[in-house]
């Protein structure tokens, strides 16, 4: 297994996922590639350890930890979450996260424009 991350630049994602459109990310040590769907998209995000996003609202939002360890606020309420775990964002929420080691999730979105692909 070790081989098979390593060889996919230490992400969970392999080289189809990365082979996607990359997203216009919103600040350093975020990379995402995005899966566009008509009304909806996926992204899968690598993020880097330490990295906190402030607090904000935006669509729906579901994800999906697939690597690593962050914690959300979500509506005031903070939570750990871990590979495995899931999470669920109503639209207009406010939300924030820390992540304490370097996380892979898929995010899906409720807005075919949340993100932009790199020009």
């Amino acid at each position: 297994m070790d081989e098979i991350l390593s060889k996919w630049d230490g992400t969970a994602f392999p080289d189809f996922i990365r082979g996607l459109p990359e997203i216009a990310a919103p600040a350093p040590g975020i990379r995402g590639w995005l899966l566009q769907g008509g009304r909806t998209q996926a992204v899968f995000f690598d993020i880097e350890a330490g990295l906190r996003i402030p607090p904000h609202a935006h669509c729906a939002q579901w994800g999906l930890v697939v690597e690593g360890e962050m914690s959300l606020t979500i509506g005031g309420r903070t939570r750990r979450y871990r590979k495995g775990d899931w999470y669920a964002i109503a639209a207009g929420e406010e939300h924030a996260a820390e992540f304490h080691t370097r996380v892979n999730v898929i995010d899906v979105f409720d807005d075919g424009a949340r993100y932009a692909a790199k020009a």
